[in-house]
Formats: structure tokens, C-alpha cells, sequence
């Protein structure tokens, strides 16, 4: 009787499940032909009768002034060199600005100057891929928003080869299985991590794992439960990309471990405009007396700007380096929005409580010439992101000519303050004290040592230049075009 039960209310639940099945699949290729339908009222035929290959750039922020930016800026100008029947479309929320302003921007910021026009596909919905709009379960929510956002992408304009830009894995099958594209994403930072999940497990607190989870091992529980399902559907996502292009040996090592598709992912270095810094003449220094210590970063949690200033305090607080010294800790970043203006508001009263708000200077959204004569005067390069995927501000400080103290960890451990045909080219450290003791040992070293490290360092980061990147991502892309 129970046997009978069983199939009377399986077979019907089976039987069900099929015809949903079925049901979906057909829907899914209807969306599928109308888009395509869609695809061709949308574009026309350009000047030869011919029809521009369309190149989407999924890039929400693209007017944000960060090293992603960069590698955005330079794919585009990339594939114009290389490609005619290109057309390079970037979508973005940016919708305060112009297309005008956006390619100015790049210009003064980058000094990246595109051969051909850009077409630009303003979204409305880029509320919600903002992190604040999710207060918890952060990832998942903005994974799904960035599936809502694309799809409005989409809509408005089906490219023939899409991009994922900025590391929203959840948009690839959505261009892929919908809108029939050829896909390809650049990685520079895994939207989760072994790193992430190893934190949770060990019930470590960070900026990304507050204290009261920490403390509860129920939570702590959970929420390496969710972290596990949150990755595997971020392997099953990111693994249906035809080209994947990481930005450090840190990065390719995550991807390679959560997406499984070895075959198709390469290391891409991003574009450092190296040859820019390196202008710079690298001579000895003017004074023994004056130093700055300068960091580039954007103004964002995981940067670490309090470990920074937390360790400059220390280093004036204990006087290691004489009477006669002086020093400043400049601080030069970009600030996005709102949030990260309270971020530097509140990086200022942490100045303000350990003493030192005198000795630092906050530069936000400085031009380009101006950050480069910050650079030119520096004695030190101060970087503190645990982690960093690459480290593009590393690499600028290292071919202007300071002495760079990078975290040990990440991108600048693994790829960039390596050492360089047997000699060293900068130091690292992990925590407030290590970055107030070599603060002090690189200012305790005479100027020829230096100097000598810093030629040391320039010499090192040629692998990172504007053209080694055109020639890396050509060869990546490459099968998208065939």
C-alpha cells in the first residue's frame, strides 16, 4: 500500500517536473530568438555595408579613477589598434556624466588616448550592485543584482563579444545562453575565495567577518555553509567563460581552484604606465632630513588606510629616527562615492586622536602630473591591502623611484617585490609594528643604498608595462574573434 502510495505520488511529481523542465527550456530559447531578433533592429551596417562586430565592456564604474579602470581603458585602445571592424561598447551606471567627460577623465587620469569613438550604454539599475544596499549576505545580493543590472545591458544592447570587466562573474551566462555572445572576463579579484572561506573557518575577524560572527559558533557555522554554496555557484558561473584572464599568480591560483577551466584562463599583467613614472630621474636625494611617505590607493575597507596611519603614528610616537627628521605620510586616492568620503572623514579623526593629523595629507582625485610629482618626491611607497590581487600602485611607486613597503601577501609577495636578477627590489611586512620597523630601517639606510634599490626596482618592472600587456591580452582574446 505504501509502495503504491509512493509511485501514485511520484510518477504525477516526475511527470510534473519533466513537463517544467520543458517548459523552462522553451522559454529560455523564446528569450533567446527574440533577443537575437532584437539584435538586428538594434545595430545597422557601418560606412562598407558591413556590419561592426560589437565588443561589450561590462564595466559599472568605469569612470572610477582605480588600476581597473586602467586595464579597461587600455583593452580599448588595444583592440582599436588592432581591430577595424570593431566597435567597443562599455556599459556603465555612470550616468552623472557624459560619454565626453567618461573618455576626458580617462585621459587625464590614465593618459590613455583612444584612436575611435566609444559607444556608451548608460544603466539605471547600478543601485544594485552597491554593496549598502545589502547589509547582509553582501555577495549573494550583489551577485543577483549584477544579473538584474546585466540583463538591462542586455536589453539595450546585444553585443557580439561580451566582457565582464569588473569581476561580475553572475552576467557571463546570462550574455552566453541568452544573448548567444562569445564571453570573456579579466579576474582581478575573485568575488570569493579559499582565503575568504579559510578566514571564516578559522573564526578570524576582519574587515569581511565582523566580530559577532566570530564569537558565535553558530554563526561562524553558517556562514562558512553559505560561503561553500556561494562558491560553488561561483565556479559554476565563471567556469562557462571561452576566455578568462587573471591579473597575478595570486588570482590564477583562486580561479584555478573554484572555476576549473585551466585550459582557457591566462595571467594577464594589468597595464602600469610605467614608462610615465619613469621619466622621473632617479637621483640621488636633495635632502637627508625631509621624507614624505606616500600611498596609492583608492579609499576602500580593504586598502587598510588605519594600518597605515595606525603605523606612522608609531613610528613618530617612538622617535627611532632622530631629532632632526622630518615626516609626513601623504595619502593619494580616489574617492567614488559617498561612502568612501566618510571613509577619509573618518581616516581624519583617526589622525586627529593619535596626534598625527598635522603630518598627513589626504590628496582625493588628484590629476595625474600631480600624483606624479608626489611620487617623484617620495622617499618611501607605502602599500597595506592584505591580499592585494595584483597592485598596480606598487608597481608605480617602484618605476618612480621610491622605496616600496608592500603587505606580504597577495600580488606584491607572489609577482611584484620580488627579487630581480639576485637583487632586492623593496621590502614587505604584515602588520603595525613590521610597517614602523622597516619604515624606520629604510629611512635609517644611507641614500646610496636606496638609490640602489630603486634602480633596482625600476629595472624590475618593465613585465608590467603598457605593451606587455597589448601583446598578453591579444594573444588571450584572440579565440573570441574567430
Amino acid at each position: 500500500a505504501c509502495f503504491r502510495l509512493l509511485c501514485s505520488l511520484l510518477i504525477p511529481a516526475l511527470f510534473l517536473s519533466g513537463i517544467l523542465c520543458v517548459c523552462l527550456v522553451i522559454l529560455l530559447w523564446g528569450i533567446r530568438l527574440w533577443i537575437q531578433q532584437r539584435k538586428k533592429q538594434l545595430t545597422s551596417a557601418g560606412k562598407d555595408g558591413k556590419r561592426p562586430l560589437l565588443v561589450a565592456f561590462f564595466h559599472p564604474y568605469c569612470n572610477a579613477g582605480g588600476g581597473g579602470e586602467r586595464v579597461l581603458w587600455c583593452a580599448i585602445r588595444t583592440l582599436q589598434k588592432k581591430y577595424r571592424n570593431v566597435t567597443c561598447v562599455v556599459y556603465t551606471g555612470d550616468r552623472h556624466a557624459t560619454g565626453e567627460e567618461i573618455i576626458e577623465g580617462a585621459f587625464r587620469r590614465f593618459n590613455i588616448k583612444l584612436t575611435y569613438p566609444v559607444k556608451f550604454v548608460f544603466l539605471e539599475k547600478r543601485y544594485l550592485v552597491e554593496a549598502s544596499l545589502y547589509p547582509h549576505f553582501t555577495l549573494l545580493g550583489q551577485s543577483l543584482g549584477s544579473v538584474f543590472l546585466g540583463w538591462e545591458a542586455l536589453l539595450k544592447c546585444v553585443p557580439d563579444i561580451y566582457i565582464d570587466s569588473m569581476g561580475y562573474a553572475f552576467t557571463l551566462p546570462l550574455f552566453k545562453y541568452l544573448g548567444g555572445c562569445r564571453v570573456g572576463c579579466y579576474v582581478h579579484y575573485p568575488t570569493i575565495s579559499t582565503d575568504m572561506l579559510s578566514v571564516v573557518r578559522s573564526q578570524d575577524t576582519r574587515f569581511n567577518n565582523a566580530a559577532f560572527i566570530t564569537n558565535n559558533p553558530l554563526l561562524s557555522k553558517f556562514k562558512l555553509v553559505y560561503y561553500y554554496f556561494f562558491a560553488f555557484m561561483y565556479g559554476l558561473v565563471g567556469s562557462c567563460s571561452d576566455v578568462i584572464m587573471v591579473n597575478s599568480s595570486w588570482t590564477l591560483n583562486h580561479i584555478l581552484s573554484l572555476w576549473r577551466a585551466g585550459a582557457c584562463t591566462s595571467v594577464v599583467y594589468p597595464p602600469c604606465d610605467v614608462q610615465t613614472f619613469m621619466d622621473i630621474p632617479l637621483e640621488e636625494e636633495k635632502s637627508t632630513t625631509e621624507h614624505s611617505i606616500v600611498s596609492v590607493s583608492q579609499f576602500r575597507p580593504e586598502k587598510d588606510h588605519p594600518l597605515q596611519i595606525r603605523a606612522f603614528a608609531k613610528l613618530l610616537k617612538e622617535k627611532r629616527l632622530g631629532q632632526s627628521l622630518s615626516l609626513k605620510l601623504i595619502l593619494i586616492g580616489g574617492c567614488r562615492n559617498q561612502q568612501d568620503e566618510e571613509r577619509v572623514n573618518n581616516l581624519k579623526r583617526l589622525c586627529e586622536e593619535l596626534g598625527v593629523l598635522n603630518d598627513v595629507t589626504f590628496k582625493i582625485n588628484i590629476p595625474f602630473e600631480e600624483l606624479k610629482r608626489h611620487l617623484a618626491e617620495a622617499t618611501i611607497g607605502l602599500h597595506t591591502m592584505w591580499n592585494e590581487h595584483f597592485g598596480i600602485g606598487v608597481v608605480e611607486c617602484m618605476a618612480a623611484g621610491t622605496v616600496i613597503l608592500a603587505h606580504s601577501s597577495g600580488g606584491p609577495k607572489l609577482d611584484i617585490v620580488v627579487p630581480y636578477e639576485g637583487h632586492i627590489t623593496g621590502f614587505l611586512a604584515e602588520n603595525e609594528d613590521n610597517y614602523a620597523e622597516m619604515m624606520a630601517y629604510i629611512l635609517s639606510l644611507s641614500p646610496e643604498k636606496r638609490l640602489e634599490i630603486r634602480e633596482n626596482a625600476r629595472r624590475s618592472v618593465h613585465r608590467f608595462s603598457d605593451q606587455h600587456f597589448e601583446e598578453t591580452f591579444l594573444l588571450s582574446v584572440e579565440p573570441l574573434f574567430k
